[in-house]
């Protein structure tokens, strides 16, 4: 019988007495993946189809074993040390062994989403100067045509296919050692991997993460928030491009010991497929983004068998508390909303030994002194909104980013004084709770008034109309900003102003009523960044242009 007594049993010991212990030297791949292998049976991944059918189990022998004969490949190819490499391959098994590859020879992966254009590749080679990139013939010509203007780019690999003027992945894994040596081992301080930030202002800023910023300090995501043991199967739902994967795919999973599942989702969610693969495998614990929840709360959940399933984390945004209350009524199961950027692991969680307030996004992670401070850095008391920050002097801590790469004008704003800033705002209770505002350019100014959007979309997806919202400023005369409401309707909903007027009724019947939306716009998709966030900058600037527009034509 598994073990569910929590990990973390008690917040303000562990909070107070955790410290994460850095050795000179770090490798992930060597230092976890490789150790638990000396067990060839112990279950690493299981990595599922489009339909979620023909599974296969790997080991971590199995993942060892390929991971070096990769690693022997990129050492014939002249990759190593400090060689960037990108990658760009769907939730298949071979992104796993690209990832442990480039790790073992201390190349530092750029992983991407599929749905990057020409436009979006040529950009992150060229910015990070990358010699190799990794892909699959579904995604090859789209590569193809960025590496022509791409000069620093010296091999193109292709996974699973042939294809003309490309290495064969699978011809050169044939050839391979399974042997690995001469490998220059990694320092805990040298860099890891590259992520892109998600874009939602201006261009993507290199995120540079160092061995023990993420193939360390991942284990506080995992042990604590995700509650993880050896015996667990672990399901996040994300793509192999952001830095969720690394939260929820890799990282602190392995750390703990626990199987992780992977399915090669196409196209959009499926929520009734998503529930049947969680009956069919047995998920243990379970990681999704509100968006997911959304839809798959939609759905009868007393219809499936989720026995096994005995944990639930919600990251991405924060989680609606109507959502949150479905989902429990229907499986019994509360889910456990956490926060963290691609600069960082976990900063702030709700944790199996608190109780949860719904809607809040929980109190800072063991290994963070987090904190809500004012424009000139100073702490604010409990009540006041501001920016949430995290403390980095004296200590900086592990599970911090090293640095924007190339980009120090992006580091001397996010760094002031003793402070990360993160760029969101939160405000704190008296407890030490945490309650999300919206990102500092998101927060909506009218008559005055402050508001944040996410308060106005939890009331908005209580209506029984509202399948999914998104809440920003539109220029008004007399107000300055309104707060204006872009609503996807559920299913069997017709747009008309009669509902327009119930959705603003309702919310206005539980929010204070000046937050309520002035204006709601009835659309059937919402404007979104690749790690699945809205781009609320998008919608703003669509109604600054709207507004433009109307006053040039009066």
């Amino acid at each position: 019988m598994q073990d569910t007594t929590p990990n973390m049993q008690d917040y303000a010991e562990t909070y107070r007495d955790f410290k994460l212990d850095v050795p000179e030297h770090f490798n992930f791949a060597f230092d976890v993946v490789d150790k638990w292998a000396e067990d060839r049976t112990k279950l690493a991944l299981i990595s599922l189809d489009p339909a979620g059918e023909n599974a296969q189990h790997h080991t971590f022998w199995d993942l060892k074993v390929q991971s070096n004969r990769f690693a022997n490949v990129l050492k014939g190819l002249g990759v190593g040390k400090g060689t960037r490499a990108f990658v760009m391959l769907p939730r298949i098994p071979q992104w796993y062994v690209a990832m442990l590859g480039l790790m073992k020879v201390g190349a530092v992966p750029m992983p991407a989403t599929t749905l990057c254009t020409p436009g979006d590749i040529e950009y992150r080679v060229n910015e990070a100067e990358a010699t190799l990139a990794i892909t699959d013939l579904e995604n090859s010509d789209k590569v193809a045509e960025a590496a022509g203007n791409c000069p620093s780019l010296e091999h193109l690999l292709l996974v699973g296919d042939e294809r003309k003027g490309w290495i064969s992945y699978d011809e050169q894994m044939g050839q391979a050692s399974t042997a690995l040596e001469n490998v220059e081992p990694t320092r805990s301080d040298d860099p890891l991997l590259i992520y892109f930030t998600s874009g939602t202002v201006g261009y993507p800023k290199m995120v540079l993460h160092t061995h023990a910023s993420y193939g360390l300090a991942h284990v506080i995501t995992a042990k604590f928030w995700q509650d993880l043991k050896d015996t667990d199967l672990q399901w996040t739902l994300s793509d192999t491009g952001w830095a969720k994967a690394a939260y929820g795919k890799l990282f602190g999973q392995w750390t703990q010991g626990a199987a992780v599942l992977q399915h090669d989702a196409r196209g959009r969610f499926d929520p009734v497929l998503t529930m049947k693969i969680m009956e069919r495998y047995g998920v243990t614990s379970f990681c999704a983004p509100p968006t997911a929840y959304r839809m798959m709360v939609l759905e009868d959940l007393t219809k499936y068998d989720l026995g096994e399933l005995r944990h639930c984390t919600g990251a991405g945004e924060p989680l609606n508390p109507e959502v949150m209350k479905i989902w429990e009524d229907g499986t019994g199961l509360t889910i456990y909303d956490g926060y963290g950027q691609t600069e960082t692991v976990l900063l702030v969680g709700n944790f199996r030994c608190l109780p949860v307030r719904p809607g809040s996004m929980g109190k800072p992670a063991p290994g963070f002194n987090v904190a809500i401070v004012d424009e000139d850095g100073k702490e604010l008391p409990h009540g006041e909104e501001g920016q949430i920050a995290v403390r980095v002097k004296p200590e900086r801590p592990v599970g911090l980013f090293r640095e924007y790469w190339k980009y120090p004008e992006g580091m001397e704003a996010s760094f002031y004084g003793d402070w990360y800033l993160t760029g969101d705002k939160a405000y704190k209770d008296e407890d030490g709770y945490f309650w999300f505002v919206g990102r500092a350019d998101d927060v909506i100014i009218s008559a005055g008034y402050r508001i944040g959007p996410f308060e106005v979309e939890s009331a908005l997806i209580e209506h029984p109309a509202v399948a999914e919202s998104a809440v920003v400023a539109s220029p008004d005369p007399v107000r300055g900003d309104i707060v204006k409401a872009f609503v996807i309707l559920a299913p069997n909903y017709v747009a008309s102003d009669e509902l327009v007027i119930s959705i603003q009724d309702h919310v206005r019947s539980i929010t204070a009523p000046y937050k309520y939306p002035r204006s709601v716009e009835f659309v059937t998709e919402l404007p979104k960044t690749v790690s699945g966030k809205i781009r609320r900058v998008e919608l703003r600037e669509m109604e600054l242009a709207r507004a433009s527009a109307q006053a040039d034509e009066k």
